[in-house]
């Protein structure tokens, strides 16, 4: 079967405005010779990220692919992100750019182990991403080196192949919207006995992270809800 890698991205933006304004949409038109790379846009989007994310793993069944599941602002900024996420998914099920190699109860997110927003121990960590609105940028995060096996992956970037997700029957829980959707679905990813790890894509945030918001607080009561811890 021919490589074929799918993003997939939900903006709030009209699809010509994705193009020409967000850093994922300029980003992919320096790859317009990538022949093997498509983009699955929801755009002018205001639903959560899960239900969308579910259709492109249904809509996979027939159209089997490398998903990635990515927010619109960040930049991609290595030629060779296509042969490093390859490698990655040679030894890992889902990978992402940064992620902790533990998880503790009532963890908050990948990087922080409480509510109050208190970092985990660096020794905890996996992976680099810079934050800034181009390239070059300031790595802020150096979390750890990459290729490490993980138990919780930053949902800025997410990718599996679409085959290995949908034989182990592994969605988007859509009781979540914008937040915890990417804890709980490697809390699934777990359940599943599927390995996670980041890789050695490069990429540079525009946005530091959306916290400590009433819908935060929110998906945080679900998520514990949930899984209780």
């Amino acid at each position: 079967m021919a490589l074929k890698i799918r993003f997939v991205c939900a903006t709030r933006v009209s699809a010509d405005a994705f193009h020409a304004e967000t850093a994922l949409g300029r980003s992919l038109s320096h790859y317009k010779s990538y022949s093997f790379v498509e983009l699955q846009l929801f755009a002018r989007n205001s639903s959560g990220l899960p239900a969308l994310y579910n259709q492109s793993l249904r809509d996979a069944a027939a159209d089997p692919a490398i998903l990635i599941f990515a927010h619109d602002d960040i930049h991609l900024c290595d030629f060779f992100w296509p042969n490093h996420l390859i490698e990655a998914l040679s030894s890992f099920d889902v990978v992402g750019v940064a992620g902790n190699k533990r998880r503790v109860p009532c963890q908050s997110s990948w990087a922080f182990i409480d509510d109050k927003f208190t970092w985990d121990s660096p020794e905890h960590f996996s992976g680099i991403v810079a934050h800034g609105r181009g390239f070059p940028a300031k790595i802020m995060n150096f979390f750890g080196f990459p290729n490490q096996e993980v138990k919780l992956l930053d949902g800025l970037l997410l990718a599996a192949r679409s085959e290995t997700l949908l034989a182990h029957e592994i969605f988007f829980d859509e009781r979540f919207d914008f937040n915890f959707y990417d804890m709980d679905f490697c809390r699934e990813v777990e359940r599943k006995k599927l390995r996670m790890g980041t890789c050695t894509i490069s990429v540079v945030h525009e946005s530091g992270g959306n916290f400590d918001t009433p819908n935060w607080h929110e998906g945080y009561r679900k998520y514990l809800e949930k899984w209780r811890t």
